[in-house]
């Protein structure tokens, strides 16, 4: 069924690619993402987010995933930086909702609820992981109900942290500077209007922030703001409308390279495969505006905002084949020592890397690192859509098997100046052609 989805939607993804559509469908499309977390940290964007598994018809979530940019449409998979398992006090393997990472004096603090047994906190030495459990137990939990989800933590101009939660009443409390304690008691907030879970903590230009996914069903995401980091919260509007286009949301704000951002999610990966609902969810992120006031524009769906590449990319270094703007159909996993690696390949899949800059003189010559057990595949490198200009076709012969890798090279002609960089995948046995590991142009 999921290999005829991918070739049902085989047009759609031309179109894309062309940029004959308009649509801004969700950033990633090779796994079920939720509960954007992102956070800019040494000029790039770090997301985080829940992962919802394949089959999930429910909530069955058992890590946390990373993904980066530098250019907001191009990301990069890093697979799982978390799970469950990181939390040995944990009562049962699924149940890992909305998290957040920030950084303190080069440390990185990731707080997960786990649904029903409160908040823990993990922390690294690297935004990258690896994750561990410094308290042996979680850092808030009240036992008498299941409100301890969803947290939120901003780090104030004095130094100060502050970490809010819930669903569907509203609380905070004050972390001690080693981001693992709490300074005092927990305090719950008068109730904000439309407030449902989800809150996304910040501060920008004297002003605080909470935003939240808006009452349920179907969520939108409103906010409230204040002058003070606990409050009292005045509510001031929707960021984003209650829509039926999806279920649910859970907002993600950042400032980065001059633009302000809001990420959330929707079911549109979905989708394209049934309007049968199940909780398999995929983040999205448009571009977001202040007022003079600083009051927030409020962004329509997803689908009709604006998101623009912010800066092009350069294909004259190693590139993670699981970098891309696009991939609907294909899969990411970590495969042996090779890390993470592209697979699910299948004839007539393709693979968009957005505003790729070959420069005046162009691209020269391709190298992709790739593993296959079959013979009489190929890869096709096309400009601007999966039907546009043929520059270069690299083969991709069988290296023995899917896990032994090998560099195979091809001539590229005809690529320069800036275009859409699509790979066109071609293979006589029609299904999981090859493992791909990296690319580089010269």
């Amino acid at each position: 069924m999921y290999h005829t989805a991918k070739k049902l939607f085989l047009s759609a993804s031309v179109m894309l690619s062309m940029g004959a559509a308009a649509q801004n469908m969700p950033i990633i499309q090779t796994q079920y993402t939720a509960d954007p977390a992102p956070m800019v940290h040494n000029d790039t964007v770090f997301l985080y987010t829940t992962h919802d598994e394949d089959d999930a018809t429910g909530f069955k979530m058992y890590d946390w995933l990373l993904f980066t940019s530098t250019d907001m449409v191009n990301w990069t998979a890093h697979g799982a930086v978390a799970s469950t398992k990181n939390f040995a006090w944990r009562s049962r393997d699924n149940g890992a909702w909305a998290e957040q990472v920030v950084e303190r004096n080069g440390k990185y603090y990731m707080y997960c609820p786990l649904h029903g047994h409160g908040i823990g906190v993990l922390v690294s030495d690297s935004p990258y992981g690896p994750f561990h459990d410094p308290l042996g137990k979680p850092l808030v939990w009240n036992p008498k109900n299941w409100y301890d989800i969803d947290p939120t933590v901003f780090i104030d101009d004095d130094g100060q942290a502050y970490m809010y939660w819930g669903n569907p009443n509203t609380y905070y409390v004050r972390l001690n500077e080693d981001m693992i304690s709490v300074k005092d008691t927990v305090t719950q907030i008068p109730h904000i209007n439309d407030y449902q879970e989800g809150p996304w903590f910040y501060k920008r230009n004297g002003h605080y922030y909470l935003a939240f996914a808006s009452t349920c069903c179907p969520e939108g995401i409103g906010y409230a703001m204040s002058d003070s980091p606990t409050g009292p919260w005045t509510y001031r509007g929707h960021i984003m409308d209650h829509t039926p286009k999806t279920r649910g949301n859970h907002p993600g704000i950042i400032d980065y390279k001059g633009k302000s951002y809001v990420f959330g999610l929707n079911y549109d990966i979905l989708r394209l495969q049934t309007k049968e609902h199940s909780e398999r969810r995929s983040v999205s992120v448009a571009e977001m505006h202040y007022n003079a006031d600083g009051t927030i524009q409020e962004v329509p769906y997803f689908k009709e905002a604006t998101l623009k590449q912010i800066e092009s990319f350069n294909p004259y270094q190693r590139v993670e084949a699981e970098t891309m703007a696009w991939g609907y159909g294909l899969k990411i996993k970590k495969i042996d020592d090779k890390g993470i690696c592209v697979t699910s390949i299948d004839d007539g899949d393709s693979l968009i890397v957005k505003g790729v800059d070959f420069g005046k003189n162009g691209a020269k010559e391709i190298f992709a690192c790739v593993a296959s057990d079959k013979e009489g595949s190929s890869i096709e490198v096309r400009l601007d859509s999966a039907d546009g200009k043929l520059v270069g076709t690299l083969p991709v012969p069988s290296t023995g098997s899917m896990s032994r890798y090998g560099i195979q090279t091809a001539k590229i002609k005809g690529a320069k100046g800036v275009h859409n960089l699509v790979f066109v995948f071609r293979g006589s046995a029609k299904t999981n052609l090859f493992n791909w590991d990296f690319w580089e142009m010269k």
